[in-house]
């Protein structure tokens, strides 16, 4: 991931509403969650929710799969184990290959 992907994420995740879905959606797991029942849960309605995951979703942090009429949601791993690498870069003396294996058991194999 580089440095603008990464803004990119950033700036998604620092609104409440989004970081909310965003958590959500990891604890939703491989299952993840339709528009319909994340908005439900988070109280948001279905206009702002349509907003907020289609940010989301640009910024790399979630992805989502049509199911004939309805639309699911899941959190994008590759996208948090990006940004976490990106976090990561220069840790351990400028060689991110010994945190990897850090950054592998954050982000879950969902």
């Amino acid at each position: 991931m580089d440095k603008n992907n990464a803004l990119d994420a950033f700036a998604a995740l620092s609104q409440v509403t989004r970081l909310d879905v965003f958590r959500l959606l990891i604890t939703a797991g491989e299952g993840g969650m339709s528009a319909g029942d994340i908005g439900d849960t988070l109280g948001v309605r279905q206009n702002t929710m349509s907003t907020n995951l289609a940010i989301l979703a640009r910024s790399g942090l979630i992805r989502s799969k049509r199911e004939g009429r309805s639309i699911r949601y899941f959190a994008d791993m590759e996208g948090l184990r990006g940004l976490l690498a990106f976090l990561m870069e220069d840790c351990c003396g400028g060689r991110p290959e010994l945190c990897q294996p850090i950054i592998n058991e954050l982000a879950c194999p969902c």
